[in-house]
């Protein structure tokens, strides 16, 4: 399943024909770039209002009791890696 945002290979909005914004690995890349060079209170939140605009656009869409759950579990184990990694606890966030 690909991004609704992001045209399929070969199609007619894909990259073939010079796209107007870069391709998502290029904006990644800029992102991580970005991050390196700025402390984490001006990059922050910045990211933060990213990551729940996209919370509220999901909880926009009506979704099945199964699939929260599905999700949260995602969530919850996403979550329970990341602390393992980096050796915080992000239970408070």
């Amino acid at each position: 399943m690909g991004d609704s945002r992001t045209p399929e290979e070969g199609s007619a909005g894909s990259d073939d024909g010079g796209p107007e914004r870069p391709p998502r690995y290029e904006q990644v890349i800029r992102w991580a770039e970005y991050i390196k060079t700025q402390p984490p209170e001006v990059w922050g939140p910045q990211q933060n209002a990213v990551v729940n605009g996209q919370i509220e656009s999901a909880q926009a869409v009506d979704v099945s009791a199964e699939e929260k759950k599905r999700i949260r579990e995602f969530a919850d184990e996403t979550l329970r890696a990341e602390g393992e990694t980096d050796g915080e606890d992000n239970s408070e966030e």
